[in-house]
């Protein structure tokens, strides 16, 4: 039962997690650095007076940056994980293969990949959110700019954790409604 364990804990949990974690910590203090110098520059001022409306030009595209960038994260670290755990599985604890994939397929199901894949959208749309709103609400100076990049990544990260249990929750639930009889390690 090792493969459906590890598979399991790959697709629900550790991808979009660990997805959505390198994301917020690259990007996400990325774009509050970039935004909150935008804002201590008055540059976010500038299209302001300009006429163009700010959160149109400067937050939409990054929002749907991440909103679309990390289910594909999400996918390559799925995938990543699962062959990483089948070939320690198999060429160092001598596993054999045919038990491994047995129960993979038997124990990790479509719902378990979609539920990971809708969870990865949620944690894209968090951190663009999270980000933007620290890099436009940043205090001037470089100090500001620093401490809303270190806030967008810690109150991203608190937030991911957060809405990844009840986003489990949620969707156990509404998988034991639909399929009651369904079979599942919790």
């Amino acid at each position: 039962r090792l493969g459906a364990v590890i598979n399991m804990s790959l697709v629900r949990e550790l991808g979009p997690v660990l997805a959505a974690t390198m994301l917020a910590g690259r990007v996400g203090s990325r774009l509050a650095a970039q935004l909150g110098t935008m804002r201590v520059t008055e540059q976010i001022d500038a299209l302001d007076s300009m006429g163009a409306d700010p959160i149109h030009y400067l937050v939409v595209p990054r929002f749907l940056a991440c909103f679309f960038v990390i289910p594909s994260l999400t996918i390559m670290a799925d995938f990543m994980g699962v062959i990483g755990g089948y070939a320690y599985s198999i060429f160092v604890l001598g596993i054999d293969k045919h038990h491994y994939l047995y129960n993979s397929q038997q124990f990790v199901s479509t719902w378990d990949f979609s539920g990971g894949i809708l969870k990865s959208f949620v944690f894209g749309a968090i951190i663009a959110l999270i980000s933007c709103y620290r890099g436009f609400t940043c205090q001037p100076g470089a100090d500001g700019v620093g401490q809303a990049a270190t806030a967008a990544f810690v109150q991203s990260f608190v937030l991911i954790l957060a809405s990844d249990f009840f986003m489990n929750v949620a969707l156990d639930a509404i998988y034991f409604a639909l399929w009651p009889q369904g079979a599942s390690f919790l």
